[in-house]
């Protein structure tokens, strides 16, 4: 009795985004630092939750992770975490058969697509409410991994300029100060680099520090949470063509099961949304991309809204835009992706075991071996090797000259190549053949001229 009165009164300091801030959540903009503060607090206060802070963004703000689950769950999260890695071919030893599906929700790589940041507390705290019984019931077979914020540079150059110049009260008319954001805005990070476009170049601090993170996990499912022009409707999976060659039929119909259990809720309350058009799977260095290059269900959410819409604005049919409308929204897909996962971990874990055994056998794409020859510069090499490390991607020397047949990309055509003992060589036969060959591939397929 005396642990579950201990158990109860933790709860009891439990506080939603509404009671935490000063603010009622989806009413105003949220500081940073107070996101951070708020998932401090959840973890504090709640044994489904441990948060890991990962990196420091260049102005030196702080880069977390919420790992969600049930307490039994996280009371054995490492073992959880490397039999998923020893599934993937990136730690040796045999795995367990284990029916745990990990999800990765990131919120607001632009950050001035605020509005994913906004949900992301209102996301945590339903995962972890006592009183949601189908959120617990979802995390005793899941893991959630939740970076509220994906650029807070870029998230706090927004919030704090609008926080500064808006009226007290929202005016909604397009043409309002508070609706015309100076540049650079906040959809960039520090360096003015747009991160949506790093995941696989790993240029910037963020994208290093996040990427170690991803590969020590390496998710069956990841949701990049965006918004788009305010007069838009929201957009989420299955995603437009092109779809990339090697994305897998399972893939492709797990992005219509996420979809269709989306929809379930939006035509309920009555949103709309469309599908299959504009976002497509193809760019190896996008947030929904590189996750499904790299065994994952990887998709992008897309809310109406932007920097444009402030917390309220009259779009292009005389609705009002509303803050809560795209936060109640963004908070729909990513619990019913968390859902979804759920009741489909069998597959999903059955499916990534068959993504990398099927790429451990190089049974993916037209060529088994890459050869890059030692006689380039120096520091280019160096670069490449770089590259190569930070994706995971081994790699090795000759070893001794030989002669052989392949594609030569100078000439554009098969012809005999020598190949020299210091020359590199990345094999297809290994767990990142995937997104290596779509790295070195010569030509990439389209499924129409444009």
């Amino acid at each position: 009795m005396g642990i579950l009165f201990t158990y109860l009164i933790a709860f009891a300091q439990l506080k939603s985004p509404s009671d935490f801030f000063p603010h009622q959540w989806g009413e105003h903009f949220t500081p940073h630092h107070w996101q951070v503060d708020y998932f401090e607090h959840v973890a504090a206060n709640s044994n489904y939750v441990k948060l890991q802070q990962f990196g420091l963004t260049n102005e030196k703000r702080p880069m977390i992770l919420a790992i969600v689950s049930t307490p039994e769950n996280l009371a054995r999260i490492d073992d959880i975490r490397q039999n998923n890695l020893r599934r993937s071919g990136m730690l040796e030893g045999q795995p367990t058969d284990e029916n745990i599906a990990i999800v990765w929700l990131g919120f607001s790589v632009h950050g001035n697509e605020a509005a994913g940041a906004e949900a992301a507390p209102q996301v945590l705290y339903e995962l972890v409410d006592p009183n949601n019984a189908a959120t617990k019931e979802w995390l005793k077979n899941t893991i959630v991994l939740m970076e509220p914020t994906i650029n807070p540079d870029g998230n706090t150059r927004y919030t704090d300029w609008y926080r500064r110049y808006a009226n007290v009260i929202n005016d909604p008319y397009p043409s309002a100060y508070e609706h015309l954001e100076p540049w650079p805005g906040g959809r960039v990070n520090h360096y003015l680099f747009d991160l949506n476009r790093d995941w696989a170049w790993q240029t910037q601090v963020e994208s290093q520090q996040r990427l170690k993170v991803y590969h020590d996990w390496m998710p069956h499912v990841a949701a990049d949470l965006h918004e788009q022009g305010y007069n838009e409707p929201y957009y989420f999976a299955p995603a437009a063509q092109p779809f990339h060659k090697y994305i897998t039929q399972f893939q492709r119909d797990f992005q219509v099961d996420i979809g269709k259990n989306h929809a379930k809720y939006f035509d309920d309350q009555g949103w709309l949304y469309f599908t299959k058009e504009v976002f497509d799977l193809l760019y190896p260095s996008y947030g929904d991309t590189y996750p499904t290059y790299n065994g994952a269900v990887g998709m992008t959410y897309e809310q109406g809204g932007s920097g444009r819409a402030g917390r309220g604005i009259i779009n292009e049919t005389g609705d009002t835009l509303t803050l809560l409308d795209r936060v109640m929204h963004h908070k729909t897909t990513a619990l019913s992706t968390v859902e979804i996962s759920s009741k489909n971990a069998r597959r999903l874990v059955d499916n990534f075991n068959d993504f990398f055994a099927k790429s451990r056998n190089a049974q993916i794409g037209e060529y088994k071996t890459f050869v890059i020859k030692g006689s380039n510069v120096p520091h280019r090499l160096k670069a490449l090797c770089n590259l190569l490390d930070k994706n995971r991607i081994q790699y090795g020397k000759a070893g001794k000259a030989g002669q052989l047949r392949g594609f030569d990309y100078q000439t554009g055509k098969e012809t005999s190549v020598k190949v020299d003992a210091n020359d590199l060589i990345i094999s297809a036969y290994q767990s990142k053949s995937v997104l290596a060959q779509i790295l070195f591939e010569p030509e990439t397929a389209l499924v129409d001229s444009l």
